[in-house]
């Protein structure tokens, strides 16, 4: 079973449960799925943790058992960025810009940006996220 977070055309959310990925296609290409609130069939999913319920309750305890900090998931975050990604230091935003034009080979790039280079991406269509530093509380 999967659930997924559904939100209407007027911005209710609410749950929606299905077997499958393509029972949620075929259902809401039918316009058998409404808001609960407002009943309206325009209805789409918005971006959450999906949560998969099986015959085996184990899995999800041990789901639970796995849960980190926030500061260790972030932990592992940088350290999975810091093995995957090349690090360009403050030429980010050129370096996106090739990328995004052709001019270089698509890759996974890091490195910072000033606010002015932030806008200029987001105006040129580059995607990017910013992830926070760590910082360590003495």
């Amino acid at each position: 079973m999967i659930i997924y977070d559904l939100k209407c055309e007027k911005g209710h959310t609410f749950e929606g449960w299905f077997k499958d990925r393509r029972s949620w296609v075929l259902q809401s290409s039918e316009k058998l799925i409404s808001c609960p609130v407002c009943n309206s069939c325009n209805v789409e999913i918005v971006p959450s943790s999906i949560t998969i319920m099986g015959k085996d309750s184990r899995v999800a305890d041990n789901l639970r058992e796995k849960e980190i900090s926030p500061f260790k998931a972030l932990q592992l975050l940088h350290q999975y960025i810091d093995k995957n990604f090349e690090d360009v230091g403050d030429k980010f935003a050129e370096v996106a810009l090739k990328i995004h034009f052709g001019e270089e080979e698509k890759r996974n790039i890091k490195g910072t940006t000033t606010p002015q280079e932030e806008n200029n991406l987001r105006e040129e269509g580059v995607q990017f996220i910013k992830i926070p530093g760590l910082k360590m509380d003495s």
